[in-house]
């Protein structure tokens, strides 16, 4: 990842409020794990699955503070019954930043299916999402994932994808 990806990821979380990050490393974010965990404002909490990741989240915002599960988009799967019982079930919000494997371009034959099966996933959770490219918009799309989730006590997802993670 990019170092200014890496830093407008950080100045975006931080004006969204986030004190908490809970992640399940991958390739594609590697430079952003050990940001989050030098940064003195947020607390990071890795993870062993990601849905593990999307219930510490959940139980982060019934504190009344701010996380984020950060993922490969991969781990969209595994996290998708832990999405929907908080979502659907409890209105409960998770904002995630995903890297974007198996888009366009993708070199890994492993990687393909992560990225067939992501938007039709968030689809089905009825997730509002954004694919971001550019740097520019890093900071403003995590912003308005916040103002998203916690206005419609739904979940939220930034998809980081093209240059910012290749």
């Amino acid at each position: 990842m990019r170092a200014d990806a890496v830093e407008a990821v950080l100045r975006g979380l931080k004006r969204a409020g986030v004190s908490v990050a809970t992640y399940l490393p991958d390739s594609l974010l590697k430079e952003l794990y050990p940001a989050l965990d030098a940064d003195a404002d947020i607390r990071t909490i890795p993870v062993t699955n990601e849905g593990e990741g999307a219930a510490i989240a959940g139980g982060v915002f019934l504190s009344g503070k701010r996380a984020v599960l950060v993922m490969e988009n991969s781990g969209l799967r595994a996290a998708t019954e832990h999405l929907a019982r908080m979502g659907l079930g409890a209105g409960i919000p998770v904002v995630m930043i995903m890297s974007y494997r198996g888009e366009m371009g993708e070199n890994n034959w492993w990687a393909i299916p992560h990225g067939i099966t992501m938007e039709p996933l968030l689809q089905a959770l009825r997730t509002p999402y954004t694919i971001v490219r550019t740097v520019d918009e890093i900071e403003t799309a995590i912003v308005r994932a916040y103002e998203t989730a916690y206005a419609s006590y739904y979940h939220a997802a930034i998809v980081l994808g093209g240059d910012l993670v290749r």
